[in-house]
């Protein structure tokens, strides 16, 4: 049996077993490293699952802000944000006090029983901040890919159809329905086939998969890849049959590439001709991360049904589904619910995240430090110190990247094989800004590095990682 810990506001502890000899982490200093580090990094490497991958053998015992503390004694600024979630850095004081005080009140309120106040109190804030009016029917889940998985799911009630069209390199979830259309990395489905049936693949207007020139107007590609569409729905799946076409406003674990306008409107056009669902996925994109509350608003599309999640609630589990009344209304009571599903602290803190999105003037500081990042990226890609060897530099707000040449490519076949180029320069890059002092991830089959820093971000910080990237790139190329 485990003991039942004491609660504590804000201060977590942890519930080991009672004969357990795995020893606890003591309260530190920032500069101090715990005694205990290596037999606990020791014990999880025995005992989790080794189907979790990590980039830090070490424990992370806490977060403040754009910097996370390691038990080995490190501090380390965060270009993570947990992968996109906790947008308004670690532990913001407004959102994780709002959190604390709905612990005191109510935990769980199962969302088949009754309503709870926090899930309504956060549709009241999130309705103004929708891309469309016509958004206006919420169902709140615990994560991207069960939203993802609640979408595929109404798409078929609301038309009768089966078939998905999805993504060349879209990212959605590792659960069976998510997975299916996940088309990022095959490592996500490596070994589980057969997966959900009736998913085909749209190819995405991104030069590098396309084998067309990195300067080739997006026009050009969105045309070419909406041509491939028609064709798709003339040869592998009939309008009558498919149900949704589901994709990211950004691309991301695909390697962080805006969808263009153009693309967009053009998939809004098919969709209307043919009474397709139109799936916006803003699981990564959403909440500010480009510098509008949502990236689907830079094009002025209508999504029939978007997915949110990550930044929601700043750290706290909740993912969303949003559609039209009008649809939702033809669900039956019961095709929908979950445990879990919207529960009231994790609501109560997304509801204060999007009160400090406001009050905070959030928008504006992505927009001050998305000009700053980009302009440094672009000048070091311009700097004879990187010998051409930068790519592309591409996003949106605080969702950016840069993409490295590779000396082998995808396939021997891959148009822009650099054979001067020095080998898996993005993950080289990634640990060498590890190992001086910051945290930043790789993304795709490319050679991509991603930019996901707080949205709060300081300039000062961000500066301090421009400068630690700019080095580490510098060093790697250098040494080759």
């Amino acid at each position: 049996m485990f003991r039942q810990c004491a609660p504590r506001i804000l201060k977590a502890r942890s519930c080991l077993p009672s004969s357990s000899t795995i020893p606890r982490i003591p309260q530190r200093t920032m500069a101090t490293a715990s005694p205990n580090h290596a037999s606990l990094v020791e014990f999880g490497q025995k005992h989790v699952t080794k189907g979790l991958g990590r980039q830090l053998e070490a424990v992370i015992t806490k977060g403040s802000g754009s910097y996370v503390s390691i038990s080995d004694g490190r501090e380390m600024l965060d270009f993570t944000s947990g992968i996109g979630v906790t947008n308004l850095g670690h532990c913001h004081p407004r959102v994780s006090k709002a959190a604390a005080d709905q612990c005191m009140n109510l935990v769980h309120g199962q969302c088949s029983i009754g309503f709870t106040g926090p899930y309504l109190e956060l549709i009241e804030q999130l309705l103004p901040m929708m891309p469309h009016p016509s958004l206006d029917s919420f169902y709140f889940w615990n994560s991207g890919s069960e939203a993802v998985e609640g979408a595929i799911k109404m798409a078929r009630m609301f038309t009768g159809r089966q078939n998905i069209i999805a993504m060349q390199g879209g990212y959605h979830g590792r659960t069976f329905g998510a997975m299916a259309v996940t088309k990022s990395k095959t490592i996500y489905s490596a070994g589980f086939h057969p997966l959900m049936p009736g998913v085909f693949t749209l190819p995405f207007p991104y030069w590098h998969q396309l084998s067309r020139p990195k300067d080739t107007p997006t026009e050009e590609l969105s045309a070419f890849c909406l041509n491939q569409l028609h064709l798709l729905l003339s040869q592998q799946t009939t309008p009558k049959d498919t149900a949704a076409i589901i994709i990211e406003s950004v691309i991301g674990e695909g390697g962080y590439v805006p969808a263009p306008p153009e693309f967009l409107k053009g998939l809004r056009e098919i969709c209307d001709q043919h009474g397709i669902m139109l799936i916006i996925d803003e699981v990564q994109s959403g909440f500010g991360r480009t510098g509008k509350n949502f990236a689907i608003e830079y094009s002025g599309v209508k999504p029939d049904i978007m997915t949110v999640a990550k930044g929601l609630a700043n750290g706290f589990p909740l993912s969303g589904i949003i559609s039209r009344k009008e649809l939702t209304d033809t669900l039956a009571p019961g095709s929908m619910g979950g445990t879990y599903a919207g529960n009231a602290v994790a609501c109560a803190a997304a509801v204060e995240v999007a009160k400090v999105f406001k009050e905070e003037k959030i928008l504006d500081n992505v927009n001050a430090r998305s000009q700053e990042l980009f302009s440094s990226l672009r000048a070091l890609q311009a700097s004879t110190s990187t010998k051409g060897l930068i790519a592309d530099v591409r996003g949106q707000g605080l969702m950016a990247a840069v993409e490295f040449a590779s000396p082998k490519g995808s396939s021997p076949h891959d148009s822009f094989i650099n054979p001067s180029a020095p080998e898996k320069l993005s993950s080289r890059v990634a640990k060498r800004c590890q190992e001086k002092g910051m945290l930043i991830l790789t993304t795709s089959v490319y050679e991509v590095i991603r930019f996901i820093p707080a949205l709060n971000i300081s300039k000062a910080d961000l500066e301090k990682g421009i400068k630690i990237f700019t080095e580490a790139v510098e060093e790697i190329v250098r040494e080759g």
